[in-house]
């Protein structure tokens, strides 16, 4: 007979015996909780069980199959980068050599060294620095949306192309250069800008680029060609009182500039017009709502074109945030030559290359009949015929591919007239300019 059949319970047993009855005493107990109690631990419960929930990110919503081709198509992009970067590379090799043959071939049958030397070279040999500055800025990301920050893409590149090939090439600065727009550049078009000679890059905005351009010409001013020549001589001439604008004398007191009659303001805004910052006398900010005409270039002095992409949503903007600076303005004198059909605003390189095109011939009629497009409807006041644009101008806007080299390609497309930027000049009126 064992002792728990005998009655007698073992040290173990009662460790077992007592464990038993805690047990019995806990539940009892926690049953016999008042209500309050009973409320608060349950509620204590539920907030851990919140909480590790909360802490679970939310399931991520599917993709449409629109979502998911255009990430397939994105991804076969970025894949294939590197493969189509080494066709462009055979190919451009390829094409070289079979010219240089081509040219040995027709030097050797005696030809002239002139016409078989490529255009390029020819250009190159003939371009001429000058001291005068053109910023594009670009800081206005938070006024467009993806497809206008492409459009200035594209017209920055054409900025750059078009002074590249002038004869008179101006010092190029883009201002603003941050954020999307550089983004795109780095990563859709292989950061095609770092390839780009004599064009500057500023983070910040028109005027620390301002800044850095003022510095550049003081080291390297160019040539001072003969346009330039006669806008200081006729700035001077102003200064010594031989010489006056409407309305006396304009922002720079020289020839430079006309402004509108009193009343007459293309854009008028409340209060006086703020005092000049005589620390940026030499910046010029280019915008259609400017009291100002632009009658000739100035040598030594950034001229700034708005990079704004935006159908003309946010008028006035260019022109406000030149005067909240206290910088000086201007309109391109566009309604004294030219007649346009309709309102119309250029593209930030339509502008860019006007000025280009003024340095060269010094003629505003003659600049703006070579830039402006055909399908603007333009034609010159004073022989009142049709507009004799170029054809390869009537473009637009235009998706131009810089070569790992350097050198660029232009693939012309149509755009919507109205998604252009609020750079430049503009309004035809009856009486006056815009």
């Amino acid at each position: 007979m064992t002792s728990v059949e005998a009655g007698h319970v073992g040290p173990q047993d009662a460790n077992q015996a007592d464990a038993q009855l805690d047990a019995h005493d806990a539940g009892t107990a926690e049953a016999h909780l008042p209500s309050s109690a009973a409320q608060q631990q349950q509620a204590e419960a539920t907030s851990e069980d919140a909480t590790t929930t909360a802490a679970q990110p939310p399931p991520e919503a599917p993709m449409s199959k629109n979502a998911l081709k255009r990430l397939r198509r994105q991804q076969e992009w970025e894949d294939g980068k590197e493969d189509r970067r080494k066709r462009r590379r055979e190919k451009r090799h390829d094409r070289r050599e079979r010219q240089r043959e081509e040219r040995a071939t027709l030097l050797a049958g005696g030809a002239d060294p002139a016409a078989v030397v490529p255009r390029r070279k020819q250009q190159q040999a003939g371009v001429t620095l000058v001291p005068v500055a053109l910023v594009v800025d670009c800081d206005f990301e938070a006024y467009m949306n993806d497809k206008e920050l492409v459009s200035l893409a594209n017209q920055a590149t054409r900025c750059y192309s078009d002074n590249r090939n002038a004869r008179y090439k101006a010092h190029l600065w883009m201002a603003g250069w941050a954020g999307k727009i550089r983004d795109r550049f780095r990563d859709v078009l292989g950061d095609q800008h770092q390839h780009w000679k004599g064009v500057g890059f500023v983070e910040g905005d028109f005027l620390a680029c301002a800044d850095e351009a003022r510095q550049r010409m003081k080291e390297r001013p160019g040539e001072m060609v003969a346009p330039l020549q006669r806008s200081r001589r006729r700035d001077e001439a102003a200064h010594n009182g031989e010489e006056k604008g409407v309305d006396g004398e304009g922002p720079s007191g020289g020839s430079s500039w006309i402004k509108d009659a009193p009343g007459d303001e293309p854009f008028p805004l409340p209060g006086p017009e703020p005092v000049l910052n005589e620390a940026y006398r030499d910046v010029v900010y280019l915008t259609s709502e400017s009291p100002y005409t632009l009658q000739r270039l100035e040598p030594h002095t950034s001229y700034v074109v708005g990079g704004l992409v935006d159908k003309n949503r946010e008028k006035g903007l260019c022109y406000r945030r030149a005067r909240e600076r206290g910088i000086r303005t201007a309109r391109l004198p566009i309604g004294q030559f030219m007649v346009l059909q309709s309102r119309q605003v250029l593209a930030t390189n339509h502008v860019v290359e006007i000025m280009l095109k003024w340095l060269e011939c010094e003629d505003w009629g003659q600049a703006f009949m070579a830039v402006i497009p055909k399908r603007k409807g333009g034609r010159l006041i004073e022989d009142g015929g049709a507009a004799e644009g170029e054809d390869e101008d009537e473009a637009g806007d235009e998706s131009v591919i810089d070569k790992d080299d350097g050198t660029v390609e232009t693939m012309a497309t149509v755009v919507d007239d109205e998604a252009q930027p609020e750079a430049g000049v503009i309004e035809p009126r009856d009486d006056k300019s815009r």
